[in-house]
């Protein structure tokens, strides 16, 4: 789906330099990937190590190289979030100017207590980080919708509470949070549509409501089922998920066509990867994506 507001089709892929690609990553890069490329679009990769304690030194430059083994060559110049701190302290002085953010001393056992949502106990107190801090800062939410349309699963719809809640940018510790600095990155980077996993999804009225306080054009959306070893259990590096440049990459390739209920080629075996990318080029169908949130595998972990 593209709006006027986009001049072309542009993806991205945006991985987490805390440890090397797993099976679920490939999940998410070879789905972005074919979502943008199949329809002519460009295809971009960004490195979100904007949480620098668990950036492990060099994972960023072996997640490259695994991407280049896969075939996946990204359209544009590579983009680090830890090189982009003035641009979101910019813009969270733009947002602190115009009274949009607020200091927060609450910790995470007070509102682990309340359920988990935030209850906007500092919304009225005016802390100061000099004289309060050091304080977390939270954007006042605004017009977050409960309902959007996902590319790939339809209609959907989250918790009224959850659109709510007026939620971190920027953590006590000084770091920008994820869910500010992502809307910031695929503004600048003009990105049309976000295809990417599952445990995201509730995340993404808010991510469209913070569009349109920057005065910006909204992405389009589209979630994929997660891969977990069991339920709830998603593939990931913090739970030492297994390197996915321990199998073959055309068994691994493949393996992420069928996960992704994409046909491949009978001769799937015999392939490289460039032959099974354009084959799966020419044959990608949103339809054919599971609509489920997570999908048990039984190897690649």
């Amino acid at each position: 789906m593209m709006t006027a507001e986009f001049s072309c089709i542009r993806g991205r892929f945006a991985p987490s330099p805390s440890g090397p690609l797993h099976f679920g990553s490939l999940v998410a890069a070879v789905g972005s990937y074919l979502h943008a490329k199949s329809k002519g679009g460009q295809w971009l990769v960004r490195i979100e190590d904007i949480d620098t304690p668990r950036t492990v030194p060099n994972a960023d430059s072996e997640i490259l190289r695994t991407l280049e083994q896969f075939g996946l060559h990204w359209d544009d110049s590579i983009v680090w979030q830890s090189q982009r701190l003035d641009i979101y302290q910019h813009y969270f002085d733009q947002f602190q100017q115009k009274h949009q953010l607020y200091g927060c001393q609450c910790n995470r056992a007070r509102i682990a207590g309340l359920g988990g949502i935030y209850d906007g106990h500092c919304r009225t107190l005016q802390l100061s980080s000099g004289q309060d801090g050091p304080l977390a800062w939270r954007l006042q939410a605004v017009d977050v919708a409960t309902e959007f349309t996902d590319l790939l699963t339809g209609s959907q719809q989250i918790p009224s509470a959850l659109a709510a809640e007026d939620y971190i940018i920027k953590r006590r510790d000084g770091l920008f949070a994820y869910q500010w600095v992502v809307v910031i990155d695929d503004i600048e980077q003009r990105i049309s549509e976000v295809i990417r996993g599952a445990d995201l999804l509730q995340m993404t009225p808010r991510q469209q409501a913070l569009c349109r306080a920057f005065g910006a054009p909204v992405p389009a959306y589209g979630h994929l089922p997660l891969a977990v070893t069991a339920p709830g259990q998603k593939l990931s590096k913090q739970n030492h998920a297994t390197d996915i440049r321990r199998f073959a990459p055309a068994q691994s390739l493949t393996a992420a066509l069928q996960f992704l209920g994409q046909p491949v080629p009978p001769d799937a075996t015999r392939l490289g990867v460039a032959e099974l990318l354009q084959f799966a080029l020419a044959h990608w169908q949103n339809a054919l994506v599971p609509q489920q949130g997570e999908i048990q595998i039984q190897s690649f972990n």
